[in-house]
């Protein structure tokens, strides 16, 4: 995996629910996110800690036009950014969680990986203590998982 990421809405969402939002710049050496993305986030509401992080300029901006691969998938904005702009630049990482945007990246072999595989890399990294916790609070923030993944995850780490 690259240290260059290119994050969709849902995972940035997700970690600013559970005050984690900081695991990206950490583990990545740059992070940046599409402006569909960004006004995917602006959309939402108003005390949305995501939404604040946008606002404050946490991360910077991208233009990503969409390839005509991405179009063919008829996947959201956002997704459609992160994933046209991870395929055309060498070394991006894209980060999404949605199942059909993880199927066309393994399609098109973008590399990417989850809110679950950061939480993985924080925990393999040592920036983080316990991989459960931060996945229970992730789920509860409304992160969609499929429960054999989350077991399969916290039998790796001995956190079942």
């Amino acid at each position: 995996m690259s240290s260059r990421w290119v994050v969709n809405a849902s995972p940035m969402i997700v970690l600013a629910r559970v005050n984690a939002l900081h695991l990206l710049s950490a583990l990545a050496a740059e992070v940046i996110v599409p402006r569909a993305v960004i006004s995917e986030i602006l959309a939402g509401p108003e005390e949305d800690p995501a939404r604040r992080a946008m606002e404050q300029g946490m991360f910077i901006p991208a233009s990503c036009p969409v390839s005509d691969e991405i179009l063919t998938w008829d996947l959201g904005a956002g997704e459609s950014a992160v994933l046209s702009f991870a395929l055309s630049n060498l070394g991006w990482t894209a980060i999404v969680d949605d199942g059909a945007a993880r199927r066309c990246a393994r399609s098109l072999k973008i590399p990417h990986r989850g809110t679950i595989g950061i939480v993985v890399l924080a925990k393999q990294n040592g920036i983080i203590n316990s991989a459960s916790e931060l996945i229970r609070a992730a789920i509860n923030a409304d992160l969609r998982i499929d429960e054999k993944m989350i077991n399969r995850v916290l039998q790796e780490w001995s956190e079942t």
